[in-house]
């Protein structure tokens, strides 16, 4: 039987006994409020603390889960906590959770959407019902990749039994790095793809770069899961109760903007949200890698581990953008178990997906960021492709590039101007105590 269990979020009678049952469930997408704003409005009705899900994941004596590193830890950013949660209609309620000082609020509106995720818990954003599947890592690495497919899912939390604790991810970089390291070519099978376990994979490839799992908990802000994200430089974190161990749901960028964007027409718009992309130097706009359409499948997989990327746009003879090669789309050769020739071109690995791909969602460097934000999450992409007029490739926008620009970068002018203020109030303070000195012996 396969060592995995899928587990649905809103609750279990009982966890697997042993990691070689698979707990059938309804099927719930992750995005299962995507179409559903009214989910979430009753969801934010639900107190903060995380319900008990039934699992009895607990963790072994002395070990503890591994925290991510928070901005708590460094100068000037630690975070509030906030009031119960107020749905979205009520526009006083969140007025209200954004005053988390009297003076903030008269300050610049530039921090706003900073203020928003340290007055939001990361339990706050968890859909009411969601699928998370895990793996035991005694699993064999291919079942765990059509299991993947077959849930819907792009990754999932790794359960090591013998520690009896979550210990790292399996995701869509992990299928791309073993096909990487292991393909010879389509008269050769891959035999560690066929026959390792995936705690083998991670003996292998992890003895020299292996960390801790960056996990967090749910009480702690949005503002430290965006920080956890973008510091680690990780797009998938997942929320683990500390007490129980529980593993709660995966939080990723593309979940935390949806959300802030729920409740951004309630909210003062910051002045940097009507400039542009020139102007705000968001992105990236050197070196970028592409691909051409007859590009072999493997030559595209070496650019995503050499370059540390996650997505290839596809640029024809003319130089202009036709198509996007994003990793995600490699794990469709796991579903149609093409894997084994990957000297096949990109046209041919995309020719799946060609019934409903709308095409590359593109964005001008002339267009502002509030523009930007709203195309992104509509299109619920994780890229726009910057181009030009000729619609050649200019740059590329992540969305971790503007939750950086919305979240973090206010924080950080917050630290430099404390940190100046500071200086200041350390620099007339003795001047001040000398002043009073003189009078008093002047009497």
């Amino acid at each position: 039987m396969l060592k995995f269990w899928a587990i649905e979020a809103s609750g279990l009678s009982s966890s697997p006994s042993t990691p070689t049952q698979v707990t059938k469930q309804p099927t719930f997408p992750l995005e299962s409020y995507k179409h559903e704003p009214e989910r979430l409005e009753a969801r934010l009705h639900s107190s903060s603390s995380p319900p008990d899900t039934g699992q009895k994941f607990g963790l072994s004596p002395g070990q503890s889960v591994a925290k991510p590193p928070t901005p708590a830890s460094t100068p000037c950013t630690t975070s509030k906590a906030a009031a119960s949660p107020q749905p979205p209609a009520a526009s006083e309620g969140m007025l209200e959770k954004l005053e988390l000082e009297d003076e903030a609020v008269g300050e610049s509106e530039s921090d706003i959407y900073m203020r928003f995720m340290r007055s939001h818990k990361c339990y706050d954003i968890v859909p009411t019902s969601s699928k998370l599947v895990v793996f035991d890592t005694t699993l064999q690495v291919k079942k765990a990749f059509f299991a993947l497919v077959a849930n819907g899912v792009r990754a999932a939390p790794l359960w090591e039994s013998k520690k009896q604790s979550f210990v790292g991810m399996l995701t869509i970089t992990d299928f791309i790095n073993i096909l990487h390291r292991y393909y010879k070519s389509p008269m050769v099978q891959i035999y560690e793809l066929e026959e390792h376990k995936i705690e083998t994979w991670r003996e292998l490839y992890l003895q020299e770069t292996f960390k801790p799992l960056v996990n967090i908990s749910p009480d702690a802000s949005l503002f430290d899961a965006v920080y956890s994200l973008i510091k680690n430089k990780i797009h998938r974190l997942p929320v683990i109760d500390p007490v129980s161990g529980n593993a709660l749901y995966i939080l990723t960028h593309k979940r935390i903007l949806k959300f802030l964007q729920l409740f951004v027409s309630e909210m003062p718009k910051p002045a940097f949200m009507k400039k542009n992309l020139d102007e705000l130097g968001i992105g990236t706009y050197h070196n970028i890698a592409f691909i051409h359409p007859d590009t072999p499948i493997i030559k595209a997989l070496n650019i995503f581990v050499d370059r540390r990327i996650s997505a290839l746009p596809v640029v024809d003879e003319s130089g202009k953008v036709v198509d996007i090669y994003s990793k995600f789309d490699v794990i469709n050769l796991a579903a149609e178990k093409t894997y084994n020739n990957l000297d096949i071109t990109v046209t041919q690995a995309l020719q799946h997906r060609s019934q409903y791909f709308e095409g590359v969602v593109k964005c001008s460097k002339l267009e502002t960021l509030e523009t930007i934000v709203d195309r992104i999450v509509k299109a619920e992409v994780h890229r726009l492709v910057v181009v030009n007029e000729a619609d050649s490739i200019v740059g590329i926008i992540s969305l971790s590039d503007i939750l950086q620009a919305l979240v973090l970068t206010p924080a950080e002018a917050e630290c430099v101007r404390s940190h100046h203020e500071l200086q200041r109030d350390g620099e007339t303070g003795p001047e001040t105590g000398s002043a009073k000195q003189k009078e008093n012996e002047a009497e």
